[in-house]
């Protein structure tokens, strides 16, 4: 199998929850490294089991338990923030990885329930730690199951991520065209001034 064909075989598997939990940034960075050697496929909490022997099957390598060291398998949940706690300060929208938290600074913010993959990063920036994962409603005596992470879910939750990361990365590099532009307007003025002041040396040299 090829390579990116792999990746992507790979990366289809995953929940897509992008929690960070495997030690990578996101699913897709997850699965170039199981793909490239560098990683088991064992580390996986959101996907558990399930991830485990699909991966294990598409690989051709023989089924493990849940590494603990990554944390451990639960039921699926999703951010739920006290409205009338929330200060506005927009740090849990800045770490949510599909864009599933609404708002803006200084103003109520709200989780998008089908968007929130549950993977709790919103929860450590919180300074009023007013956000709380509670566990989605499921069948009876179920806990997580695969279809939780239905093909429509776990696209959506890839596609917002490429978008927010693609945002991101047009913001930096604005940010870094503007910071450039200022050291250049910078070095343009410094050699100015520099011009002026040899200018104003030699009027004063030639009045000599």
């Amino acid at each position: 199998m090829q390579r990116d064909a792999k990746i992507k075989a790979i990366d289809e598997w995953l929940p897509q929850t992008q929690c960070t939990q495997c030690s990578y940034p996101r699913c897709h960075d997850y699965a170039v490294a199981i793909a490239d050697g560098d990683a088991d496929i064992n580390q996986c909490p959101p996907g558990g089991d399930v991830t485990i022997r699909g991966l294990a099957s598409l690989l051709g390598k023989i089924g493990k338990p849940l590494n603990p060291k990554f944390g451990v398998h639960k039921p699926k949940q999703v951010a739920v923030i006290d409205e009338s706690v929330c200060i506005g300060c927009v740090m849990c929208i800045k770490a949510c990885p599909t864009d599933a938290i609404i708002g803006s600074a200084k103003r109520m913010h709200t989780v998008i329930e089908r968007d929130c993959t549950g993977c709790e990063l919103c929860l450590e920036p919180c300074p009023v730690d007013c956000i709380d994962m509670v566990d989605q409603p499921q069948q009876p005596d179920l806990t997580w199951r695969w279809e939780d992470y239905s093909p429509t879910a776990t696209t959506r939750a890839r596609q917002q991520t490429n978008a927010k990361l693609a945002r991101e990365q047009q913001r930096n590099q604005a940010k870094s065209s503007l910071r450039k532009l200022k050291e250049l307007r910078k070095e343009k003025g410094s050699e100015q001034i520099k011009m002026d002041i040899a200018a104003a040396i030699a009027r004063v040299k030639a009045r000599d």
